[in-house]
């Protein structure tokens, strides 16, 4: 037997597994890394945060991103390097952290890579009859298993469309078995650069879970704050839309857009809300950078509370995680929508916030080696019940 294979054999069947989650965001700001033990799975999984760090891409690194990312054109000799490229270098990123941490790769059981999306395209952003949800992620998993020597999961999506989802969010499957209370309905607000919610009804209720993607986070924010204010990546804290106020005609046409009339569940990206589309609502407009900034707040939280309001009668506690919960403006604006409904940290469910996503794919990993596909709350076919990842061996 594969020596490896005999590993993931004995590792399915044992109490415990050392994982590695990374997870490379829309935002597109650093590799997260959240070296974590798992034990059990399904609704018995246990989860113990050991290591977080951020590793912040060096600008030339963004670059490299963005010559293919969410592009309708791009250059078929890049797309095909970058794909190693990224795996190669993730492992490099991943070698040079864990001797920051004083821990040998032997020690580390697998890797759970959600690699970098270069485009998203669920068909109600392709609108073609003869094509199915789509969505890429790139960053290599045999690069990654060779580079590090250490067997690694990744292109975590591809199950989940192939079985008739969009791709996204994948954070009810995480959710559900981590933040399920027996007493209390729960709503976990992700705010990255789209931002998602997951429902978590309460075990005493017999309700179902429910999830979908919301519209745009972070993404149009940081965007306009990279191409208007020199030197910034991003409005620390809201700070500059603060001192802008929100243009009401602007407001109204970035919510006409077709998406946020779409039923839920659904999923979007920066293939849609990007610099373009802004610039498009702004046609023959003069507004101040500061005031299209509060606008574009006003937009990331109206998005929300759109998508959450259904639940507030079942009086549900509210949970947030991601970069935009450090945007105080925008969170103020949220709070005062939902009636100063109080807003919480998922730290206070035991999961650092900036974590959050890279142990998602962790608990995928440990789930596709150790558990079962007939755990989830969701039987749909937009949440299908399946496992995810496929598994590279460094020999």
């Amino acid at each position: 037997m594969n020596p490896y294979l005999e590993k993931l054999y004995y590792l399915a069947k044992g109490s415990e597994r050392r994982i590695l989650g990374l997870m490379s965001g829309t935002s597109l700001d650093g590799l997260d890394m959240a070296l974590a033990r798992f034990s059990g799975s399904g609704f018995d999984t246990k989860v113990v945060l050991e290591k977080f760090h951020t590793y912040p891409y060096p600008e030339s690194f963004k670059e490299r991103i963005r010559k293919v990312y969410s592009k309708n054109q791009v250059d078929l000799s890049e797309l095909c390097l970058f794909n190693e490229w990224l795996g190669r270098e993730h492992g490099r990123i991943i070698l040079r952290q864990l001797a920051l941490w004083g821990i040998s790769a032997a020690e580390i059981d697998i890797i759970a890579s959600h690699g970098q999306t270069v485009y998203h395209a669920p068909k109600t952003f392709h609108h073609r009859d003869d094509s199915p949800n789509g969505s890429l992620q790139m960053g290599d998993g045999d690069h990654l298993a060779q580079t590090t020597q250490i067997i690694t999961l990744s292109d975590f999506r591809q199950k989940q469309l192939a079985a008739g989802g969009e791709g996204a969010p994948l954070a009810p499957y995480g959710d559900s078995l981590l933040y399920t209370d027996t007493e209390r309905n729960r709503i976990l607000i992700n705010i990255g650069g789209i931002s998602n919610y997951t429902f978590l009804p309460s075990l005493k209720s017999g309700g179902r879970v429910e999830s979908s993607d919301l519209g745009p986070g972070n993404t149009l924010m940081d965007r306009y704050v990279q191409a208007n204010f020199p030197g910034l990546q991003y409005d620390e804290g809201g700070k500059m839309a603060l001192s802008g106020k929100m243009n009401q005609n602007l407001f109204e046409k970035m919510v006409s857009e077709p998406f946020f009339q779409e039923p839920f569940p659904k999923s979007t990206g920066p293939e849609l809300f990007n610099l373009d589309w802004l610039a498009n609502k702004l046609e023959n407009m003069e507004i101040s950078k500061e005031d299209i900034l509060s606008t574009l707040n006003h937009l990331t939280s109206e998005s929300i509370f759109l998508g959450i309001k259904k639940y507030l009668n079942q009086d549900p506690e509210i949970y947030l995680s991601g970069g935009g919960m450090y945007n105080f403006a925008m969170v103020q604006q949220l709070e005062e929508r939902l009636g100063n409904i109080p807003l919480h940290s998922t730290e206070e469910l035991g999961i650092f916030p900036d974590a959050k996503e890279a142990v998602l794919f962790g608990l995928l990993a440990n789930e596709c080696i150790a558990g079962k596909s007939d755990m989830y709350f969701f039987d749909s076919t937009y949440y299908p019940k399946v496992s995810m990842g496929k598994i590279s061996l460094p020999n």
